[in-house]
């Protein structure tokens, strides 16, 4: 299968602790930026003919602040320009603040079927220490647009004085706004953004501390009925995210837009993070890549490692071997003996225990 990601880099206004491409100031070439993305579009589809796209993904920026006419254009274009499965998962992320009924309605009127909302917290203090635009009524006004539809929510965890009951109170928030699908985020501060001179302070959460709400968070979301399926992200049975589950199954997708990163015939590119670069690309017939990489096979076999434990279904060592040509019980012995202990095999099977899960990065470090 293969997947799009479109980027929308346009915002309202910068979150603290956002270090995506997303510029608050730029809305304005809104118009322009769409029609470029839509020629790139098109341009990809005849670099990468005959590709049968089953998932559609709109992120960003906040892609719900633009016209939705914008939105349904970049859709409608992907459609005629590639064979989309009508089965498709098409999904966009929406701010609770950003969205009115007539933006629902065209969403919907061109096949958007998931709708991911970043929530972030349920209590209206933390999010506007935040700098989010919305308030946790907002995103119940929101969830009642879509009721009935497939809804994901976004939760930050890690936040500062953060406490599980509230995040256990985010998740009921969550819940009753009719959400299939949340995802738990541990918050990255990420070096130039605002939040990061909090976390030099030592104001935010310790790592040990952002673990134990995971911990209580990830048995509160079981006994509600989530399961989950990938070290940060929980549904309800049959809601798994298509499009984030190709990128674990290693899938190739292409990727349009500011920033947008692909992963084509074992190939690695990424665009300009530059609005201004990326349209003056597009508009002289040239590439707005600024990074295009074969992968090697043994960053490839480190990477289908890598992703495929991250979620509970782990790795299948029969497909892994078929793949690379190799024994992958003898090819990484040391490391299995190292690490076994956090480790469960199942025949073919091979995955993280789940009071591990968490603290990954240390486990998959081995097999680099």
């Amino acid at each position: 299968m293969s997947g799009i990601y479109i980027h929308v880099p346009f915002c309202k206004q910068k979150c603290t602790y956002c270090d995506f491409a997303s510029y608050p100031r730029e809305l304005c070439k809104a118009e322009s930026y769409f029609a470029c993305l839509y020629r790139e579009i098109d341009g990809r589809s005849k670099q990468f003919p005959g590709r049968v796209i089953d998932t559609i993904y709109i992120g960003g920026g906040t892609p719900s602040v633009v016209d939705a006419k914008f939105i349904a254009g970049a859709i409608r274009q992907v459609k005629k320009c590639f064979h989309v499965r009508e089965t498709a998962e098409i999904t966009i992320e929406i701010n609770p603040g950003t969205v009115d009924e007539q933006k629902i309605k065209e969403y919907k009127s061109v096949g958007i079927n998931r709708f991911s909302i970043g929530l972030q917290t349920g209590f209206d203090d933390q999010l506007k220490k935040l700098n989010r635009i919305h308030t946790a009524k907002d995103f119940l006004t929101c969830c009642n647009l879509l009721k009935g539809e497939n809804i994901s929510a976004d939760v930050l965890i890690g936040l500062h004085d953060q406490t599980l009951e509230q995040v256990k109170k985010t998740v009921d928030l969550a819940i009753a706004g009719g959400v299939s699908h949340i995802s738990v985020y541990a918050l990255t501060p990420e070096v130039g953004t605002p939040i990061y001179t909090d976390y030099l302070n030592g104001e935010l959460l310790s790592d040990d501390e952002t673990a134990d709400i995971y911990d209580g968070v990830r048995e509160y979301l079981k006994a509600k009925g989530f399961d989950r399926y990938e070290v940060s992200n929980f549904c309800k049975q049959g809601f798994r995210s298509r499009h984030n589950m190709n990128y674990w199954k290693r899938g190739e997708y292409i990727g349009v837009g500011v920033s947008a990163s692909s992963f084509m015939n074992d190939k690695r590119f990424t665009n300009t993070f530059s609005i201004d670069e990326y349209m003056n690309a597009v508009i002289y017939n040239k590439s707005p890549e600024i990074s295009n990489d074969l992968i090697e096979e043994k960053d490839a076999r480190f990477e289908v490692i890598m992703l495929a434990l991250r979620t509970t279904d782990g790795l299948n060592v029969k497909e892994f071997n078929k793949k690379f040509g190799i024994d992958f019980d003898t090819e990484y012995k040391t490391q299995l003996l190292k690490k076994g202990k956090y480790l469960l095999r199942d025949g073919d099977n091979l995955k993280i225990k789940d009071e591990y899960l968490y603290v990954q990065n240390d486990i998959l470090l081995e097999f680099m």
